[in-house]
């Protein structure tokens, strides 16, 4: 799977919660790194943040949906200054799969990803 995040405390987090559900990880700290990422890979699952230096989480969403739609996106957000409803809500009509607004604990957003992978899933 894939994380973009720009907060290095909370990209190390995540990637520790995925990685003790027993997925293999990599991490990106912006949409621009994300992306190419994104291309080499193709990863079975993207969490992406929404507001970020160099390319912003909705472009990054719209581009990696355009190159592969099949990808399922969670976007996470706490929304800055407007508060994260806002881009939640951008983001799951530019074609995020699912949304959710940051603070939240592991097992919450490790639900989440596991019902974006479907059965098959152990944790996300």
């Amino acid at each position: 799977m894939l994380i973009i995040e720009d907060d290095q405390v909370l990209l190390k987090t995540l990637a520790t919660w995925y990685a003790a559900a027993g997925c293999r990880v990599m991490t990106a700290p912006d949409g621009k790194a994300g992306f190419m990422n994104f291309e080499q890979i193709r990863p079975d699952l993207v969490v992406t943040d929404i507001i970020m230096p160099d390319r912003e989480g909705i472009e990054t969403i719209m581009a990696m949906k355009g190159r592969d739609a099949t990808v399922p996106i969670l976007a996470i957000s706490g929304g800055g200054r407007l508060g994260a409803t806002e881009f939640l809500s951008l983001a799951l009509g530019l074609g995020a799969d699912a949304a959710l607004a940051k603070p939240f604990r592991s097992r919450e957003i490790l639900a989440v990803s596991a019902n974006l992978l479907g059965p098959a899933s152990k944790a996300a």
